[in-house]
């Protein structure tokens, strides 16, 4: 247990458990040598960007397993470009550096501005960025019955999901 709170404090220290935003300059280096980043780039002047922020922020908090940043897609142009970053917002996702997958405007989260924040959640999940065995210990805030409760909801879906139970199969298949 000591050595979890070690853990966790180590990665705080590195920015972990925060949601912050970087410059074009220090994007390299932090997505190359931190294993899972979640990366919004957004525009200041867009609702819609400033309503994935809130989002952002409550995961991560939620979720010290990965960096949360944010960064200007007008004053990075190189990663914009590089990236192939058209539509805002955009939320991608790193793992070792390499880019795994990515939610581009509100149309994968139900294409209405008040999606919840599950919906970004399980989308992070899936990509394999924040995982559920983590997901109560890195919680730690709130009440004994929030964590009971979030333990209980993570690991009903966490099961399913660890099942290899996924959303591949459709009705529409041919």
């Amino acid at each position: 247990m000591k050595q979890e709170a070690e853990r966790r404090a180590a990665l705080q220290r590195q920015g972990h458990g925060s949601y912050s935003e970087v410059s074009e300059g220090e994007f390299l280096e932090l997505v190359t040598k931190t294993e899972n980043v979640v990366c919004h780039f957004y525009h200041r002047d867009f609702e819609r960007c400033k309503i994935v922020d809130k989002h952002m922020d409550m995961l991560a908090k939620k979720y010290l397993e990965a960096r949360f940043i944010k960064l200007s897609a007008p004053d990075a142009p190189f990663f914009t470009v590089k990236l192939g970053i058209k539509v805002l917002p955009a939320v991608v996702m790193f793992k070792h550096g390499i880019s795994v997958d990515r939610i581009v405007g509100f149309e994968q989260l139900g294409g209405q501005d008040n999606f919840s924040t599950a919906a970004v959640e399980a989308r992070l999940k899936q990509a394999d960025i924040v995982t559920c065995s983590k997901q109560v210990a890195a919680a730690g805030s709130g009440s004994d019955d929030e964590r009971q409760q979030q333990s209980q909801h993570g690991s009903v879906r966490c099961g399913i999901a660890h099942k290899g139970l996924d959303d591949d199969s459709s009705d529409f298949d041919d």
